[in-house]
């Protein structure tokens, strides 16, 4: 006979933004906390760039996105969580006392009382570049991301892409190469505003509508020149590179959840004001949600978190107080702060 599983009284799925600070959170709560990452390190969407700067989180300005997660990830285990990696969660079974048994893809299961979502995007999938046999210079200098800057020092750098990933790889490449350009296939791009206009008043040179259509080899290992199309009058141009950055976004898949019941679309659940999903006992946070007044940053992943794990206590217990004491006045952190060497009055 199995041996019963054990009952959390949260389980968060992702360990993005979101889900770090929601397993903070539910710890100031006193709630018995799991949280599952698919992958096999905290970070979500953020390991994406981790040495983009970033500067709209309140009380860093700016910090490097890897230092950003490990302040994160100290931060979410400081209550003691059972962390999971590497599942990914496809199945959920609701028992008759109306708890919920997660299933992964490789069959291991979690027992708890409630659900936080903070799937950010999904398991992610970068868009490769449709153009026959440029697979073979991945190897070399096709890049689908960018993890270190100083590999592209002194190079003349092609990006290919309009989203907010590629305006922020050209605005920290063009300081350190010889010369970035930056090919769109709209005049619009995506990303913030001061970012956009940042790359466009720069060195970076931008050149739209265009697209990338041909890539050029002499020894059929690296790119030493590509073409490049516009899109309206189809006049094409070729440019010599040394390096070549793909930005055509990212493919997301949510399979695991679809057969849920979940109000969603392909990129988001949908939630009320308190990070309620339609379906009981489930919330959500961060980029996965959407909901009047979403605010599509990391500071707003931390207020999701906090209406979520607060939305799911209330949900175990109707009497529980509203929310957690702020830390100054929070029990919990007496003995944290003893240990130190603050001195309490």
């Amino acid at each position: 006979m199995a041996e019963p599983l054990e009952l959390y009284d949260v389980t968060i799925i992702g360990g993005g933004p979101a889900g770090m600070y929601a397993a903070f959170y539910s710890g100031m709560r006193d709630l018995k906390t799991k949280l599952i990452e698919a992958k096999e390190e905290l970070g979500g969407r953020m390991l994406i760039y981790p040495e983009k700067m970033i500067w709209d989180v309140g009380g860093f300005a700016p910090i490097v996105c890897e230092q950003l997660i490990g302040q994160l990830a100290k931060q979410a285990q400081i209550f003691d969580p059972t962390l999971v990696f590497g599942q990914q969660i496809t199945g959920l079974e609701r028992r008759e006392d109306g708890t919920y048994v997660l299933v992964s893809e490789s069959g291991e299961k979690h027992w708890t009382r409630t659900i936080i979502l903070a799937l950010g995007r999904g398991i992610l999938k970068m868009a490769k570049l449709d153009i026959e046999g440029a697979e073979r210079y991945e190897i070399s200098n096709l890049h689908y991301t960018v993890q270190e800057l100083e590999p592209f020092r002194g190079k003349r750098v092609l990006i290919s892409g309009g989203g907010n990933s590629a305006v922020d790889w050209a605005n920290e490449l063009e300081p350190i190469a010889e010369s970035v350009v930056v090919v769109h296939r709209r005049d619009q791009f995506g990303g913030h505003e001061k970012n956009i206009i940042q790359m466009k008043t720069s060195s970076v040179e931008v050149l739209t509508p265009y697209a990338l259509t041909q890539l050029h080899s002499g020894d059929g290992r690296t790119i030493e020149k590509i073409t490049i199309s516009h899109i309206d009058s189809g006049e094409i141009k070729q440019l010599e590179v040394d390096a070549v950055i793909v930005n055509h976004g990212l493919k997301s898949d949510f399979t695991g959840i679809s057969g849920w019941g979940l109000d969603m679309d392909d990129w988001n659940v949908f939630a009320n004001g308190k990070l309620e999903t339609n379906v009981p006992g489930i919330f959500a946070a961060g980029d996965f949600v959407n909901y009047t007044s979403k605010v599509n940053l990391i500071a707003g992943a931390f207020s999701d978190a906090v209406l979520a794990v607060n939305s799911a206590k209330l949900y175990m217990d109707p009497e529980a107080a509203r929310m957690a004491y702020v830390s100054s006045h929070n029990d919990k952190f007496k003995e944290k702060n003893r240990a130190l060497g603050v001195v309490e009055e």
